[in-house]
């Protein structure tokens, strides 16, 4: 039996996000990049208009993506392309991933190269919506699509466990109120060892101690002083204090989130599209939207090279979202149907929320690897490392090969490299790939006799008997310093 969601609520649940997301970012905007602990009481924004906030932006050129490509397209390359065409600005992971594929460096690696600091910050688990609202209901669908996002600019970092926590968060808030059980669903989706998960657990503690949110707010801080400050461990950690020490209060919850300081326009967006989901439109309070409204502003993308493809209001927004979760739905087995009638999940469907075999298949993608899909193979080239060479030093590879056909296939690769480079076992290699199991892997080892400075470039070809689809996959290394 398929999870059904009412259609209407639905609806009121998403323009609740957006407008959530648009007042909770207009009350932190003003306090952005404070670290201390503040007092904000209400706006301080008042010209009638939102704030404009990246955290939305870039969210409405996802969903070009989507309408141009359709749901199912929506890979991290994908993405990667549509942030060289339409985002503009390089602030921190933004300018780094940008960078890097400029250079040649395809997604993950274009969020993991040279980017030590910044993988681990705030940029993608705050344009999480747009993946909650594509599957609502359906937390592994966000998370793979979250996963496609925050790798471009956050490689394996924290910054892509914060994503896959906050998407996979709000999905299940479309069918799912008790905000126990929302934590638990979304805990289930990273790894429990990693920072994110443990600035959740202390505040957690903190509350079910019967700390205050203040208290709570400096134990995230003196843990998370190693990282430093605009990174997701403490702010999703703030998020989560809002929504604990709230009481279910929507002013309540902002404003404490808000006033924990550092990222607050996002820590502020992120709770209020949490609670918009939650709540609905109607369950936001009218003090919260009539010095604002409904207008969308826009601050980190070329306005003018998508003049009329982006909305201009949340009611167009959550129009345009609406004409595509039908196809996103459908684009995978995700068992979510929305309906006339009413909003039904059993406890079946719900304990299925926390299984965590789509979760672990992402955390097991490693950061230096690119994925090709070649209709015939599934190839994944892992560099293993940053693709940095020194002259007669060996650099190994992994090459991996997943039948897609039905039926055996054999498959030839052959590298393409600078003059002077060395492959071990071979320059070329057949590889008999099976049905069952399906994927084969091999490793390489790539040895350049010398090594100019500079780029360094070549195509590793990837070619099946019988299919005239060719396979190649550019590959990109850097003489080491």
């Amino acid at each position: 039996m398929a999870i059904r969601i009412n259609r209407d609520e639905y609806r009121s649940k998403m323009l609740g996000c957006w407008m959530g997301k648009s007042i909770g970012g207009t009350l932190g905007a003003p306090f952005e990049g404070r670290q201390e602990l503040l007092n904000v009481t209400g706006y301080t924004h008042a010209t009638g208009e939102p704030a404009p906030n990246d955290d939305l932006d870039l969210q409405l050129i996802w969903l070009r993506a989507v309408r141009e490509r359709g749901p199912h397209a929506i890979t991290n390359q994908l993405l990667g392309e549509y942030w060289l065409n339409h985002i503009p600005p390089y602030w921190n992971e933004y300018g780094v991933c940008k960078a890097n594929m400029r250079a040649g460096l395809l997604p993950p690696l274009s969020g993991e190269y040279q980017n030590a600091l910044w993988k681990h910050s705030n940029g993608a688990w705050i344009r999480s919506e747009i993946w909650a609202c594509l599957a609502p209901g359906c937390p592994d669908l966000a998370i793979r699509y979250a996963y496609a996002d925050a790798s471009v600019d956050h490689g394996g970092g924290e910054g892509t466990n914060a994503a896959l926590f906050t998407a996979a968060l709000q999905s299940a808030a479309f069918v799912v109120s008790d905000r126990e059980e929302l934590l638990r669903i979304a805990l289930s989706k990273i790894p429990a060892d990693c920072r994110v998960a443990h600035s959740i657990a202390i505040v957690r503690e903190a509350h079910t101690q019967g700390a205050t949110w203040q208290e709570a707010r400096n134990r995230v801080v003196e843990d998370s002083a190693d990282l430093g400050w605009f990174q997701a461990p403490a702010n999703v950690a703030f998020v989560i204090i809002g929504w604990l020490y709230g009481e279910g209060n929507f002013g309540k919850s902002l404003i404490t989130t808000v006033n924990c300081g550092d990222d607050t326009d996002c820590t502020g967006a992120t709770l209020g599209a949490l609670l918009g989901i939650l709540y609905g439109k109607d369950g936001i309070p009218a003090e919260w939207i009539e010095p604002i409204g409904e207008r969308i502003l826009t601050i980190a993308i070329d306005r003018g090279s998508n003049w009329n493809m982006l909305p201009n209001t949340l009611t167009e927004l959550t129009d345009l979202v609406m004409e595509q979760t039908p196809s996103s739905l459908a684009s995978y087995p995700t068992g979510v149907a929305l309906t006339d009638g009413p909003t039904e999940l059993d406890d079946e469907q719900l304990a299925r929320f926390t299984n965590q075999d789509a979760s672990r298949a992402i955390w097991a993608k490693s950061p230096f690897a690119v994925e090709f899909d070649f209709l015939h193979t599934r190839v994944i080239l892992d560099y293993q490392r940053e693709p940095k060479v020194q002259a007669g030093v060996p650099f190994p590879v992994t090459v991996t090969l997943v039948n897609q056909l039905p039926s055996c296939q054999h498959a030839e690769i052959a590298w393409q490299l600078p003059e002077g480079w060395q492959v071990l076992p071979s320059p070329q290699r057949h590889i008999s790939l099976r049905h069952h199991p399906p994927t084969e892997t091999i490793t390489m080892t790539l040895t350049p006799e010398t090594v100019a400075t500079g780029t360094l470039r070549g195509i590793l070809e990837v070619r099946v008997d019988g299919r005239p689809t060719v396979g190649l996959i550019p590959l990109v290394f850097f003489a080491a310093d």
